[in-house]
């Protein structure tokens, strides 16, 4: 199936520091687009793939898992350390939650973590209920663009196949017990009314984790998508403030700022 318009995977080629950014379930990079353009455009190396069964259809999701999402970011990772000197990983959501595991698994290759409204669960009853449901009911309504931003919108999926939530089930269960390997610094954005993702998931994560060098910015003007509601040059501008203090060479010439 042809690729949505606007869900298009982005990449830009720029200095020594690499960005990877990893959108959340039924969305597209769309959602993550603005956030890399961003700091693209302060000369960093950036990249935001498309999941696995994202950006066309819900049927194609629908024959995917956890282990194709986190497949292809994996890959993304190994291909930025090859051509630079320190890679920053962040994500949305579900897109949250891979990048922590990039975090958890690949160690000192990871510079530093950012999230926003990351997930680490599936909630409800209903959620005990997918394995078998699955098997007997294909999809429920979608949760794109939970945004307050008037005019704003997220290109996702209007329905969520529910072979795809169980296996996201899975790999949230899966990272629970990788979350302690996380020991990078960390900047955590979550808003404070979020119709997707409970408070209780970034304060999990936050309770989780090993990482000594913790941030945590409250977002009170926007819902989910924050990236792409009224806190989303927030974010940006944290993000790149992050990657700066961490990496000092970012903004100079000849290096974040050289490509």
């Amino acid at each position: 199936m042809p690729v949505l318009p606007g869900a298009e995977p982005f990449r830009h080629e720029g200095g020594e520091i690499g960005v990877l950014l990893c959108h959340g379930f039924t969305g597209s990079p769309q959602s993550l687009r603005p956030w890399a353009e961003h700091l693209a455009g302060r000369g960093l190396t950036v990249s935001v793939p498309l999941l696995p069964g994202h950006g066309t259809r819900w049927e194609d999701l629908q024959v995917t898992g956890w282990q194709d999402w986190y497949a292809e970011v994996d890959r993304e990772l190994r291909a930025l350390r090859e051509r630079c000197a320190r890679v920053f990983v962040g994500g949305l959501s579900m897109g949250g939650a891979l990048a922590l595991r990039l975090a958890a698994r690949h160690g000192d290759a990871v510079a530093g973590v950012m999230v926003v409204n990351p997930a680490c669960k599936v909630h409800g009853l209903s959620a005990y209920a997918l394995p078998v449901a699955r098997h007997l009911v294909r999809t429920t309504r979608g949760i794109a663009s939970d945004i307050a931003k008037e005019g704003a919108a997220e290109l996702g999926y209007d329905r969520v196949p529910l072979h795809a939530a169980h296996s996201l089930r899975v790999f949230f269960r899966l990272l629970d017990g990788e979350l302690p390997q996380v020991t990078q610094p960390l900047l955590l954005l979550r808003s404070t009314r979020d119709h997707v993702v409970p408070p209780a998931d970034p304060a999990h994560v936050l309770g989780r984790v090993s990482s000594l060098d913790v941030t945590e910015v409250l977002l009170e003007h926007s819902y989910h998508v924050a990236t792409l509601d009224h806190d989303a040059d927030r974010i940006f501008e944290e993000s790149h403030a992050f990657i700066g203090r961490l990496a000092p060479s970012v903004g100079k010439e000849g290096t974040a700022a050289g490509g």
